[in-house]
C-alpha cells in the first residue's frame, strides 16, 4: 500500500507545507544558491586534509562537546574584543539560528522579520512551532529605523531576525536600525551577517554593538566568503548568558571532530580564503553594471549576488537560461531574478546567455 504524507499523523501546522529547496541540476554554470564558486586553494585544502586525518585517529571517541579550539579560532577571527565565551557554532548557520529559536521561541511564541528576507527564518520558526510575523520594507527594500522600531514594538515578538546585508535582495542594513529594533523589544535580536565579508571594508559590523546588549546575537557562516558550504559550519557571537541558553537545546556532541578540525584549519588560512572575496566583489559589480546596460534594474548589493528587476517573464527567462546551461534563482519576487557572482568565466557565461535571451 502506498502511503502519502497526508496519511501520516503529521503536526497540523506542517500539513500542506513545502520544504526548503533551491533547484538542483548538473549544469555547467550554477549561480543559484549564493555559494562561493571558487574552489578552496590547494595549499589550504592540503592543510585541512591533514587536520581531518589527524582527527580520524581519535574518531572512536566523542568530540570536544564545547569545541574549545574552534571557538577560540572564531573569536580571534572576529576580533572586536569578542572572546571564546561569547561564541557558539553549529552545522551551518541554519542550525545556529534553530538553536536560538528552540531556546527563545517555540509554541505560543513568535518570530519576526522584514520581508522579503531569508526564507529559512520562516521555515525554522515554523519547525519549532513558533508563529512567524512578517514585517515590511520600504523603497528599494530598505528599512527605516523609526518604522522598524514601530513595527517591532507593535508585534511584540520573542525573536527578531535582521539580515544584514539582506538575502535575497542584497540590501545593506545600517546599525541604527539594529539599535532601534533592540530598544523596541524585550526579545532576542539576531543580526544575520552571513554576507558581511562582501560588504564595503569600512562598513561596521553589528559586532560593535554587543557590549551592554545581552539580548543581541550576531551570526555568521563559513559557507560564503570561506568557500566552505559543503562543510556546513556556522557560528554566532553573543553575551555568554545567551550562549548558555543555547547549550540547553543543542544535541549532544553536535559538531563532529572532523567538522571541528576542518573549520579550525580553514580559519588558520583566513587571509588566503578571504582573498577570493575581492574577485567575487569585482564580478558582482561587473554583473550589476552589465545588467543595467542590458536594460534591467540591478539592486544595490553588499553580498555575493545581484537581485535584478525589469524581467518581463521571470519563469521564461529562467527556463531559457537553464536551456543554455546557466542556473540562477527565481525567488518569487514579481519581475525579478537573482544570480550569484561566480568566477570571471561563470559570470561571463551568465551575462552572455542573458544577452541572448533578451527581455523575456
Amino acid at each position: 500500500m502506498t502511503v502519502s504524507l497526508d496519511d501520516l499523523p503529521i503536526r497540523a501546522d506542517l500539513r500542506g507545507q513545502k520544504p526548503y529547496g533551491a533547484p538542483q541540476a548538473p549544469l555547467p554554470v550554477a549561480l543559484n544558491v549564493n555559494e562561493n564558486t571558487h574552489p578552496v586553494p590547494e595549499d589550504v585544502a592540503n592543510d585541512i586534509s591533514d587536520a581531518i586525518a589527524q582527527a580520524l585517529r581519535d574518531v572512536n571517541r566523542y568530540p570536544d562537546r564545547e569545541f574549545t579550539e574552534l571557538r577560540e579560532s572564531f573569536a580571534q577571527y572576529l576580533g572586536h574584543g569578542v572572546d571564546s565565551s561569547q561564541i557558539w557554532a553549529g552545522n551551518g548557520s541554519n542550525e545556529v539560528l534553530q538553536h536560538v529559536l528552540q531556546a527563545f521561541a517555540g509554541p505560543g511564541r513568535t518570530a519576526f522579520g522584514f520581508e522579503p528576507t531569508y526564507s529559512m527564518y520562516r521555515l525554522l520558526s515554523r519547525g519549532v512551532g513558533a508563529e512567524w510575523l512578517a514585517g515590511t520594507r520600504g523603497h528599494d527594500y530598505r528599512i527605516d529605523p523609526e518604522d522598524a522600531a514601530r513595527q517591532v514594538a507593535d508585534a511584540h515578538p520573542d525573536v527578531v531576525f535582521l539580515c544584514a546585508p539582506n538575502n535575497p535582495t542584497g540590501t545593506p542594513l545600517s546599525l541604527d536600525v539594529v539599535e532601534a529594533v533592540y530598544d523596541a523589544t524585550d526579545g532576542i535580536v539576531v543580526v544575520d551577517e552571513a554576507y558581511q565579508e562582501f560588504a564595503p571594508k569600512d562598513s561596521p559590523s553589528a559586532l560593535t554593538l554587543l557590549g551592554g546588549r545581552p539580548r543581541l546575537a550576531v551570526s555568521r557562516t563559513m559557507s560564503k566568503a570561506f568557500a566552505f558550504a559543503g562543510a556546513r559550519v556556522g557560528y554566532l557571537a553573543a553575551d555568554p548568558a545567551l550562549i548558555d541558553a543555547l547549550r540547553l537545546v543543542r544535541l549532544p556532541y553536535h559538531l563532529s571532530a572532523l567538522t571541528q578540525a576542518a573549520a579550525t584549519a580553514a580559519l588558520r588560512h583566513a587571509d588566503t580564503m578571504l582573498a577570493m572575496v575581492d574577485e567575487i566583489i569585482l564580478q558582482r559589480d561587473r554583473m550589476g553594471a552589465t545588467l543595467e546596460a542590458l536594460g534591467y534594474q540591478a539592486h544595490e548589493s553588499w553580498t555575493n549576488f545581484i537581485l535584478f528587476g525589469g524581467v518581463a517573464d521571470p519563469a521564461a527567462t529562467w527556463q531559457a537560461l537553464y536551456e543554455r546551461g546557466v542556473l540562477i534563482r527565481d525567488i518569487g519576487i514579481p519581475g525579478h531574478l537573482r544570480a550569484t557572482a561566480g568566477t570571471e568565466e561563470e559570470t561571463t557565461a551568465f551575462l552572455e546567455a542573458l544577452s541572448e535571451v533578451g527581455g523575456r
